[in-house]
This record gives C-alpha cells, structure tokens and sequence, in this order.
C-alpha cells in the first residue's frame, strides 16, 4: 500500500444515503481474486445501461467532477461484507471516502486497503456539499497525522476519529501483514526469550 499523510483533492459527490457494497460493486463481478480491474466496475449499474453505454446524469460520468475524494451520504458500504468494494473504490483511483456515517465491516476493509474512511458531522458534510455544489473544483484537504478535514474554500475543518493502529498502518503503507514483517525482529526476540 502507498503511505498516506495527508491529501489536497477535488472530491466528487454522493449524496446518497445507504449505499450498499452491492451498489459500490455488484456481486456478478466478484469472479477475481486480484484486487487490480474492480474500479472498472464501480457503480456499475448506476454508471451503465443494460447496453454498458455511460449514463449522462451519473456523477462519475460527469467530468465536471474529479478528484480522490468521494463524498457519500451517510451509512456508506452498508449491506454485505465484501471486501471488493474497498478495492473497487481504490482500484479507481479513491484514497478517501467521506461520510456522516460508515458501516463497521466496511470502514475495517477500507482501512485494510488503504482507503481513508473519514467520518464528519452530518453538518459537515452538508457545508461539503455545498461547497461542490458553488463550484466542482472546490479543494479540500485531508490530514491524517492531525486527523482533521477542511474545506479549502472557507477553512471549515473538522476532527475525525481513527484506531491508532490503523493509523499508523497507514501512515507507513502497512497492511497487517507487512506490520507483521516490520517487528519481526521483536517477535523473534521474544520467541527466542
């Protein structure tokens, strides 16, 4: 995983509530035991007609909206435990998702494969979206050492919670694994003791 810090990003927005994993990525793509090709079909059926031609009225079809944060209303990734739903929003190229409110499965697989899940006051994310809405470009910036969120534009911020360990996995790039790897050295002491 790539190392995170902090992040300056346009953000597209969500504004829907209860967004399930089967929305993020319906279950017929779930064939793949890679994580690489999902983002592809993020959204799918929300981005495609049954003839698979981009929906004009669907956000990511909307070039007016880039960037690598997307926000979503609240109680995002709800539904199934399907861990291909962080990887979709990864795969396409997502480092955070902001929300009043995440699924608990989903907030530990996103912060598995680091995906920053950023969860604001409902207030917050109202401001968010308005502040999209007034102009598409709006900035915002992500700061995971202060755990704080603003909004570029009018210096709004908010604190965000998030496990220490899951933090500082992130911080470094580590997945479980490679933390495991990174004290192996303690662990044999240990061992050896």
């Amino acid at each position: 995983m790539e190392k995170f810090s902090s992040l300056q990003s346009s953000a597209v927005p969500l504004p829907i509530e209860e967004i399930d994993t089967d929305q993020i990525i319906p279950a017929r793509f779930l064939k793949a035991t890679t994580r690489e090709g999902f983002g592809e079909n993020l959204f799918r059926d929300w981005r495609y007609d049954a003839q698979n031609k981009a929906k004009p009225d669907f956000i990511l079809n909307n070039d007016s909206y880039k960037g690598k944060i997307l926000i979503a209303g609240r109680n995002f990734g709800c539904g199934s435990s399907r861990e291909h739903a962080a990887w979709a929003l990864v795969d396409y190229g997502f480092k955070v998702v902001v929300s009043s409110f995440f699924a608990d499965i989903f907030r530990g697989n996103a912060l598995n494969n680091g995906l920053l899940p950023v969860q604001v006051s409902p207030e917050f994310l109202d401001a968010a979206f308005k502040a999209i809405e007034q102009s598409p470009e709006s900035s915002f910036t992500v700061d995971l050492e202060n755990q704080n969120i603003t909004i570029d534009a009018t210096g709004q911020s908010e604190q965000f919670d998030i496990d220490p360990y899951k933090k500082m996995c992130l911080s470094n790039g580590y997945d479980d694994i490679d933390f495991l790897l990174s004290v192996k050295d303690k662990i044999v002491a240990y061992e050896n003791r």
